[in-house]
């Protein structure tokens, strides 16, 4: 029997919807941001489907349990004081209540914020000063190969590549070049340019995994990371930072000694080349200069960096849109580079496949298990792909568990997992800020990032999701929070990226799925996340900022003219975390490593299991520590060093046969 919510639990739910997103009596209110209550969006209505299909068993009953207890106070006849009153009492009550009293609070505002109605529109977005999308998406065809299997069909290929991304994508790309027949598997669908309608919500629930933000299993993070072919070649913010001198020593130590020399060099220009990053579509939106008039007020570094966007189709209009998926074409994923090299060269790609396990024989890597969904009818078939050699770029969240379901990889299978736990920092200015306009990410403040041993982070821009934003914006009564959402077009946010010393892990359920455990429990780390969330407010407050709030701060923002000190000393106060300052990361690294030790990788420093010889590691998973800047190049270089000692391992074999 499919789970369902009472009439009395569904009006409840409905008046919380509404006492998060009221409607607010004011004279002028010419777009009618102000009488708009959640409702009338179908918040409500997206709330309620959310708890019912995302909610595991346990915490939905938990969930009923908190609505027909708040329906007992008669909350839905209630003003909205009362209503205020009752909810801020409720959060008191106890951890467990708070937590579901906040997500309560986060699918309010994602969805009445977020939601679009028949003709694409919110009709809260004209108040806030957002466009929302600018354009249809375009006729574009798709031009990569894609296989659909039967039940109990068996394919056979000489390398069989577990996902498409960065990683997976690349070799695959080198691997078909070089005459191997190569078939990758994919969890999420193929979609492309003619598929991206610049809308955030549907962004989520067709290109990202879990549908969007999902928590670790213990609470303390936000995770995001693609589900679609491209992976997150195909949402980044395209920012192309290179490998780190320090990284890379740090990985010469732990054995993978070219790392430190020109061999790396040289993968890291053959990728710069490929996916063509360049720094003249480093457009300086609002947002970068306000991070450079901070920089440079407070005596800060702060560089410009590449992308991998194509200057001739790059458009500074509908380049903020391109975490949603690009319509123009031109960030340089490896949906239209190195996917389209191999198709060209005659691979294909089982899209909507889940790759149950890795089929192993007599030791060695013998090919893939998995299952096939439909993804209009829902139907499954299984598939078998017969392979001598095997990648696992299924992402550093999936390829454990990959691993894991298929018993190989050894005591270190995720285990390390690294994630640039990261935050936001908004500031209110008194001119346009215009998020959406330019690129999400086309610069770094990195004064602190090799600060701490090498420990640091930095302060970047960010692609604007105004829905997302929302759940973040403080909420201390409906009124005060739509005066605050209202100046969205006003807005700049500084996103905090930190490189993590710390680690959490990946494990598996009692049905093989992945669970991701993050406990940010290192004290460098949380030292390091405080001093960058002042150093943001500094430099908000010196770039001008009227106001200033840190993500979901339970105060109300600092207004210039009032004691900066006194609001940096409460915002130390707030917990990191749940019930605080939240965290989340979109970069996860290093759970299945490459090392010479067995006991502490995966893979041995060439990228091949220590435990299962012809099964290799081609994702950001088998990184021996976290990049410590945005990863797409570090993952890409080094995907193509493992693609280049795969064909030298093919190249001796067919020495040895002649």
């Amino acid at each position: 029997m499919e789970a369902a919510l009472t009439t009395g639990q569904r009006d409840t739910l409905a008046a919380i919807v509404d006492t998060f997103v009221p409607s607010v009596d004011r004279d002028d209110d010419p777009d009618g941001f102000f009488a708009t209550k959640g409702t009338d969006v179908g918040a409500h209505l997206a709330a309620e489907q959310y708890l019912l299909t995302r909610l595991p068993a346990e915490q939905l009953v938990g969930m009923q349990q908190l609505l027909d207890a708040i329906a007992a106070t008669g909350f839905a006849d209630q003003p909205q004081s009362a209503r205020e009153a009752t909810i801020t009492a409720l959060a008191g009550a106890s951890p467990e209540i708070h937590g579901a009293i906040a997500a309560l609070t986060q699918l309010s505002m994602l969805f009445a914020y977020g939601l679009p109605d028949a003709q694409g529109r919110n009709p809260f977005w004209t108040g806030m000063g957002y466009p929302g999308p600018v354009q249809a998406p375009p006729s574009t065809p798709k031009t990569l190969t894609t296989v659909t299997p039967a039940d109990g069909q068996v394919f056979e290929a000489d390398v069989v590549i577990v996902g498409s991304g960065c990683g997976g994508g690349l070799i695959a790309g080198r691997l078909a070049q070089a005459g191997q027949k190569v078939i990758v598997v994919e969890l999420g669908s193929y979609r492309n340019e003619s598929d991206f309608v610049q809308l955030e919500l549907a962004a989520y629930q067709t290109l990202f995994l879990r549908g969007g933000f999902f928590p670790s299993a213990d609470g303390n993070l936000a995770i995001a990371t693609a589900s679609t072919v491209g992976g997150g070649s195909t949402v980044n913010w395209s920012n192309s930072l290179v490998t780190p001198k320090r990284v890379r020593d740090s990985w010469a130590a732990a054995g993978l000694t070219d790392v430190a020399g020109p061999a790396f060099d040289d993968h890291l220009a053959a990728v710069m080349e490929r996916i063509g990053c360049n720094d003249t579509v480093s457009t300086q939106n609002e947002v970068h200069s306000r991070i450079t008039d901070a920089a440079t007020k407070l005596g800060y570094s702060y560089r410009v960096t590449p992308l991998n966007v194509d200057p001739d189709r790059y458009d500074p209009a509908l380049a903020g849109y391109s975490g949603m998926g690009d319509q123009t074409g031109a960030k340089q994923s490896t949906m239209l580079t190195y996917l389209q090299d191999a198709c060209d060269a005659g691979a294909s790609i089982m899209t909507n496949t889940r790759a149950d396990r890795i089929l192993v024989e007599r030791g060695s890597a013998a090919g893939v298990e998995g299952t096939y969904t439909d993804p209009v009818t829902g139907q499954t078939a299984r598939v078998v792909i017969k392979a001598p050699t095997v990648v696992a770029a299924a992402g550093s969240l999936e390829t454990p568990a990959l691993l894991l379901r298929s018993g190989i990889g050894g005591p270190a299978v995720g285990k390390g997992l690294h994630t640039h736990p990261a935050t936001l920092v908004a500031g209110i200015y008194d001119t346009p800020q215009e998020q959406w306009y330019g690129p999400g990410m086309a610069g770094a403040m990195d004064e602190f990032a090799e600060s701490n041993e090498g420990y640091g982070y930095l302060i970047e821009g960010v692609q604007h999701l105004p829905a997302l934003f929302a759940t973040i914006v403080p909420w201390l009564s409906g009124e005060q929070n739509k005066e605050l959402c209202q100046k969205y077009r006003y807005r700049s946010d500084f996103l905090v990226l930190l490189k993590d010393r710390g680690t959490g892990s990946v494990t598996i359920d009692d049905n093989g799925e992945a669970v991701h455990w993050y406990p940010f429990d290192d004290e460098l780390d949380r030292q390091n996340f405080r001093h960058a969330l002042v150093t943001c407010i500094r430099m908000h407050e010196a770039a001008g900022a009227q106001e200033i709030f840190t993500a979901g701060q339970a105060i109300a923002p600092w207004q210039r003219g009032e004691d900066l000190e006194a609001y940096i000393e409460k915002v130390n106060q707030f917990p990191i975390g749940p019930g605080g300052t939240p965290v989340f990361c979109a970069h996860q690294m290093s759970s299945a490593r490459l090392g010479v030790d067995p006991q502490t990788s995966v893979a041995n420093t060439v990228g091949e299991l220590h435990d299962a010889p012809g099964v290799w590691i081609g994702d950001a998973s088998g990184m021996p520590t976290c990049s410590g800047a945005n990863p797409m190049l570090t993952v890409m270089a080094l995907a193509h060093r493992t693609a280049t000692n795969m064909l030298t391992r093919v190249g001796d074999r067919a020495e040895s046969s002649v």
